[in-house]
């Protein structure tokens, strides 16, 4: 069965591989969504983690793909989940990001690098804190103070872009690699 869906794979265009390659990414993306609904107690952690099927889109397919990845898993998820709260991370968030990290990561030098991926980031943390904060966060995060908030979700940020450069290593190296040997 797998070897006739690979010679399958295989057959078609590279447009059509493309694009059933998005496809998948945005299923499997609204599957993690989904997960959420089952395991709420990790919502941050299956939102984030929806954001590898974007960073694997971009690697496979390019930016393109990664933004219909992007959006058609924001209006899937948005449409048939009942928990909203991590399709609304998704998508001020964790799901254009992968798009923004790869253009940033293509300046030569870190510190434009970083302010770009810094700013898109305490842009969406506002609008997050003021728009959603009761939505998203617990009432004990609402009592600490707004300097101290901003703090910590930038160093938690910092270690998920740190994190993700990791696993996006990892992704080329190991999955990627093996993937286009085959293909």
């Amino acid at each position: 069965m797998c070897r006739r869906l690979l010679q399958l794979f295989l057959n078609m265009s590279k447009k059509t591989r493309r694009i059933t390659l998005a496809a998948v990414f945005t299923a499997l993306t609204v599957i993690s969504l989904y997960l959420t609904n089952i395991l709420p107690t990790v919502r941050l952690g299956f939102a984030a983690a929806a954001s590898l099927f974007a960073v694997a889109a971009v690697i496979e397919t390019g930016i393109v793909s990664a933004i219909f990845v992007f959006i058609g898993s924001s209006v899937i998820s948005a449409l048939l989940l009942p928990d909203k709260t991590a399709v609304l991370l998704y998508v001020l968030f964790f799901g254009y990001y992968p798009v923004i990290k790869s253009l940033a990561e293509k300046f030569r030098s870190k510190l434009p690098n970083w302010a770009l991926k810094l700013v898109v980031f305490e842009a969406a943390f506002t609008l997050i804190w003021f728009l959603f904060r009761s939505l998203i966060f617990d009432a004990k995060v609402l009592e600490i103070p707004v300097l101290l908030v901003y703090l910590i979700a930038t160093l938690a940020f910092l270690a998920f872009d740190i994190g993700l450069t990791r696993l996006i290593g990892f992704y080329i190296y190991r999955i990627s690699k093996n993937t286009r040997k085959n293909i």
